[in-house]
């Protein structure tokens, strides 16, 4: 019989291909996940010491209920509604401020959703309104 050898080859290069596949996986993984980093509202936070401010009687008050209903001008709007009527307000004076008062168990994302509505209808300041604390 005869005896086989087995020869080994060694190779002078290293083989890339899995780092590679890997690099391109994590830049996949970060241009998908910067865009969702971004915030789409600028809100400036209170401070703690600001001082009491009074609005105005003709200013316009968007309130929001801990059940997600939304009031503007004492009325039940839908949130269509709240855009159409904003919009129609924001077309004479965009620059006018709009409270926003939101009941306090209400979750932030809904607060967040009545305030991107009130942006779309071409209002960029939109002021909230908050409780003074008890002390």
């Amino acid at each position: 019989m005869s005896r086989r050898r087995f020869s080994h080859q060694i190779y002078d290069s290293i083989n890339v291909t899995p780092l590679i596949d890997t690099l391109f996986f994590l830049l996949i993984i970060f241009m998908v996940t910067a865009p969702l980093l971004e915030y789409t509202v600028e809100v400036s936070p209170p401070q703690m010491n600001a001082d009491k401010m009074e609005p105005d009687p003709d200013s316009k008050i968007v309130n929001v209920k801990e059940d997600g209903t939304i009031l503007f001008e004492r009325r039940t709007v839908s949130a269509d509604q709240l855009v159409s009527e904003l919009s129609a307000l924001a077309a004479r004076d965009p620059k006018e401020p709009i409270y926003l008062r939101a009941d306090g168990k209400l979750s932030y994302g809904k607060v967040m959703e009545v305030m991107k509505q009130i942006r779309h209808a071409g209002f960029s300041n939109v002021l909230l309104v908050m409780e003074e604390e008890q002390k």
